[in-house]
C-alpha cells in the first residue's frame, strides 16, 4: 500500500499525466503507472527507516519522473519543475527566547509555499537532527513538533536544562537549503554556595574581620552587602582614610580595628537579574571588657518614699550584671525591692534597681557590677536622705514666729526711747501713722530711723566722756568750777533735749 503522505508529488505527477494524455495514448498508461508505484514505494521505504536526505530525495525523484516521461509524445512532456509553482519562503524570523532552568521553551516556524519539501529541525551547535516535519528523531522525551496543517511548524522543549542552551535551526529541504536560526538562553537564578560562604564571627575590639559570600548561577551574580538594621558599613583603609556606605559590592566584606558599634547582622545578597533574589545572614560578634556609665551617682530621697537607681551596662558576650550594698550584701528581689534589665542594643542593657518605701537603714552605698568571660567592672551610687516638704514648711513657721517676736521686741524698744520729757510718744500724721508691729520694723524708713537714734546716743557718750577728761585737767577753782559745771548741766539738758526731738 502506497503511503500517500509521503508522495504528495506522486500523486500530483498522475493528475498531471492524465489531463495531458490522448486517447491513441491509453495503451502506454500502464507503464507510467508501474513507475510511479514504484518510485512511492521506493521513498516509503526510506523515510521509514530514516535515511532521509534533504540533498537526494528529490534529485531521486525528479530523475525518475523524467525517466518515465521520455516515451512520451511532446504534448505530453512534463517537468518536474511545474509540480510547484512557487519557492518556499520563510514568513517571519526565528525569534531568540530566554527562559528560566525548569522552564519550557518554544520555537515557531513559518513557512509559506512549502509544496512537497520538508521542515526540519536541527542543534546546529550539536549538528544533531531533532525532527523531519511531524516527526521527533532524536531520542529526548522532552522535545515535541506540532504542526498547524497549514504553515506553522512549532519545536517544543519541556523542562529545559542548561545543556539545552545554543543555536536552533529551521531547515526547509530546497536546493539550495533554506533555514532560520535563533539561539536558546537558558537563565539559573542565583544560589548561595553555603560550602564556600562565611557563617557567624566573633572577633576582639579592634581587630579585622573578613566575610566571604559566592553564589553561582547564569549570568553571574552579582554580590552586595548591607546592614540588617540599615546603618553604615565602615571601611578604613589606612591609618586614618575611612568611608561610609549603605551597600558594598564584591564577595568579600574586609573590617578592619572593629569597634562595638560595627556589631551586628550582616546581608551577602544574590542577584544576576533572574527572580529571585537570594541572601544569607551573617553575625558579627565583637567581644570586649564590661563598661558600667552612671547617670546620677548622688541621688536623694525622703523616708517612706520610692526611689530608682539606674546604671549602663555594656559588655560582650553577654554579661551577669546584679546589684550590691556598700558593705558586700547582695540585693535580692523581693516585695520593696524591684529588679529589672532594660535591653538596648545587642551588647548595652540598662540595670534598674527600684526601692520601695525607703527606710532609714536603706541610705548608704550602692554597687551596679556587670561579670563576663573577659573581666568585671562596677558602677557606685550613694543614696542619701532628703528633708520630707512637710517638716521644712513647720520649720520655715517656726522661723517666721521667731523673726516676729524679736521684731516686736525691737520696736519696744524704740518706743521707749523715743519718748520725750512728758512722757508721750511722737508720731508722725498720715495714712500711715500708729503702724507698728513686724510689718512696720521690716519697711526702710523704721530701720533707718533706729540707725540714727544708735548713732546720736553713742556720739552723747563720747562727747560728755571727753568733757569730764578735759575738767579733770584744768586747775580751776571751785568757784567757777561749779558756775562752769552749772553752765554745762545746763547745756548738756539743752543738747539732749534737742537731740531726742530730732531723733523723734
Amino acid at each position: 500500500m502506497i503511503n500517500r503522505s509521503y508522495c504528495p508529488c506522486c500523486l500530483q505527477y498522475m493528475i498531471k499525466l492524465c489531463l495531458h494524455l490522448k486517447s491513441q495514448q491509453y495503451n502506454i498508461i500502464r507503464w507510467h503507472l508501474f513507475v510511479i508505484f514504484l518510485l512511492c514505494n521506493c521513498i516509503d521505504f526510506c523515510i521509514s527507516n530514516k535515511l532521509y536526505s534533504s540533498s537526494t530525495y528529490y534529485a531521486s525523484a525528479a530523475a525518475a519522473a523524467a525517466a518515465a516521461a521520455t516515451g512520451l509524445a511532446s504534448s505530453s512532456t512534463i517537468s518536474v519543475t511545474a509540480v510547484s509553482a512557487f519557492e518556499p519562503d520563510f514568513v517571519i524570523p526565528l525569534e531568540n527566547v530566554t527562559v528560566a532552568q525548569g522552564r519550557d521553551a518554544t520555537f515557531t516556524c513559518v513557512v509559506n509555499n512549502l509544496g512537497g519539501h520538508r521542515v526540519a529541525w536541527i542543534k546546529a551547535d550539536a549538528k544533531a537532527i531533532l525532527a523531519i516535519h511531524e516527526h521527533v528523531i532524536t531520542n529526548n522525551d522532552r522535545l515535541s513538533v506540532t504542526h498547524n496543517d497549514y504553515n506553522t511548524w512549532t519545536l517544543n522543549i519541556r523542562n529545559v536544562k542548561m545543556e539545552d542552551a545554543g543555536k536552533y535551526m529551521c531547515q526547509v529541504n530546497t536546493d539550495p537549503m533554506k533555514m532560520q536560526t535563533a539561539m536558546l538562553e537558558v537563565v539559573i537564578p542565583p544560589d548561595i554556595i553555603n560550602e564556600e560562604t562565611s557563617g557567624d564571627m566573633m572577633v576582639p575590639e579592634g581587630g579585622s574581620a573578613k566575610l566571604v559570600c559566592r553564589a553561582r548561577g547564569h549570568p553571574k551574580p552579582k554580590i552586595t552587602w548591607r546592614r540588617e538594621d540599615g546603618r553604615e558599613i565602615i571601611a578604613r583603609n589606612g591609618a586614618h582614610q575611612k568611608t561610609k556606605a549603605l551597600a558594598v559590592e564584591g564577595e568579600m566584606l574586609t573590617l578592619s580595628k572593629v569597634t562595638r558599634s560595627e556589631m551586628g547582622a550582616y546581608m551577602c545578597i544574590a542577584s544576576n537579574g533572574v527572580p529571585p533574589s537570594v541572601s544569607k545572614r551573617m553575625k558579627l560578634q565583637v567581644h570586649f571588657h564590661p563598661l558600667v556609665q552612671v547617670p546620677n551617682q548622688l541621688v536623694g530621697a525622703p523616708v517612706l518614699t520610692d526611689v530608682t537607681l539606674i546604671c549602663n551596662v555594656e559588655a560582650s558576650p553577654k554579661a551577669i550584671n546584679y546589684w550590691q550594698r556598700e558593705n558586700g550584701e547582695m540585693i535580692i528581689a523581693g516585695e520593696r525591692y524591684v529588679l529589672t534589665e532594660k535591653e538596648v542594643n545587642m551588647y548595652a542593657v540598662e540595670m534598674i534597681l527600684h526601692i520601695k518605701r525607703l527606710q532609714s537603714t536603706d541610705f548608704g552605698g550602692y554597687k551596679c557590677i556587670s561579670k563576663n568571660s573577659i573581666g568585671d567592672t562596677e558602677g557606685t551610687i550613694r543614696l542619701y536622705e532628703m528633708e520630707r516638704p512637710g517638716k521644712k514648711t513647720h520649720r520655715d513657721e517656726d522661723l517666721n514666729e521667731v523673726t516676729k517676736n524679736e521684731i516686736v521686741l525691737k520696736e519696744n524698744r524704740h518706743e521707749d526711747s523715743a519718748r520725750n520729757q512728758n512722757g508721750r510718744l511722737y508720731k508722725e500724721r498720715g495714712s500711715d501713722a500708729g503702724i507698728y508691729g513686724s510689718y512696720a520694723s521690716h519697711t526702710p524708713t523704721k530701720q533707718w530711723e533706729l540707725v540714727k537714734l544708735i548713732t546720736m546716743s553713742t556720739l552723747i557718750a563720747l562727747l560728755t566722756s571727753t568733757r569730764n577728761l578735759f575738767l579733770l585737767l584744768l586747775p580751776l577753782s571751785s568757784t567757777n568750777d561749779s558756775n562752769q559745771r552749772s553752765n554745762n548741766d545746763r547745756e548738756r539738758r539743752k543738747t539732749k533735749s534737742h537731740l531726742n526731738i530730732n531723733a523723734s
